[in-house]
């Protein structure tokens, strides 16, 4: 999912944009959460 958005966002004129900061920004965000399943900070608990 990130190298798409990565992928897109040079299309549109971002210039240091790539994958790994993409996914940066959405575990920031809140939008991905990629704790473990037993990490205590895995969302839920």
């Amino acid at each position: 999912m990130s190298e798409k958005l990565a992928k897109d966002f040079k299309k549109r004129g971002f210039k240091f944009t790539g994958p790994v900061a993409v996914l940066s920004f959405l575990q920031a965000a809140g939008l991905v959460d990629d704790h473990e399943n037993d990490c205590e900070w895995k969302s839920g608990r």
